[in-house]
């Protein structure tokens, strides 16, 4: 089911408009009766554990002591 409202009922009823977008309703905003926007549900970004799994890689120089101008610049000592 479509549901259609002016400008004016979206900005006075936007609570109950975005209750019925979550619930699935199509919710159209419309002005001097022509649509021009519809309110959709954000679907929630699911994470999974792992899925950079193997997307990168440390060097054996990652593990080596720095340089003392990079290592003054991290302790304030520039």
């Amino acid at each position: 089911m479509t549901l259609t409202v002016n400008v004016h009922e979206a900005k006075t009823q936007l609570s109950r408009l975005l209750e019925a977008a979550s619930r699935g309703e199509d919710v159209v905003i419309a002005r001097n009766g022509e649509p021009v926007a519809r309110l959709v549900p954000v679907a929630a970004a699911r994470r999974a554990p792992g899925l950079a799994r193997g997307r990168g890689r440390l060097t054996p120089d990652f593990f080596e002591p720095l340089p003392d101008e990079i290592l003054d610049a991290f302790e304030g000592r520039r």
